[in-house]
């Protein structure tokens, strides 16, 4: 059975398959803010989805990251470092794309596994 999580205005929904979660991506509430903010924000939101799916960020399988300038790389790697539990880092890619809001700086897609 397909369950699906409408988790809001501002958050994108989230499909609950055999057992995985599969979050739409996500992006920052906070437009034009720096990419630390905005990625705090994501994260938040990340384990706000993932608490509603009954999930959480050590069952995440894999991410992926969306940077609009992939020279902000650094200042959302140091935020993902400081929220992911040390030794259950899941798959992640990054990559550089224009999003659909020029004022957004990242979008993250998570896969997860249900707790």
């Amino acid at each position: 059975m397909i369950q699906r999580i409408d988790a809001g205005p501002r958050m994108s929904e989230a499909t609950i398959y055999n057992n995985t979660v599969y979050c739409a991506g996500q992006v920052p509430e906070t437009l034009g803010a720096d990419i630390g903010t905005q990625t705090r924000e994501v994260l938040a939101a990340i384990d706000a989805l993932l608490a509603q799916a009954g999930s959480d960020k050590t069952r995440v399988l894999q991410a992926q990251v969306i940077l609009a300038d992939i020279a902000d790389f650094d200042g959302m790697n140091a935020e993902w470092d400081r929220w992911v539990v040390p030794g259950q880092a899941p798959a992640r890619a990054t990559i550089e794309a224009r999003l659909a809001d020029p004022g957004w700086r990242i979008e993250v897609i998570v896969t997860a596994a249900l707790t």
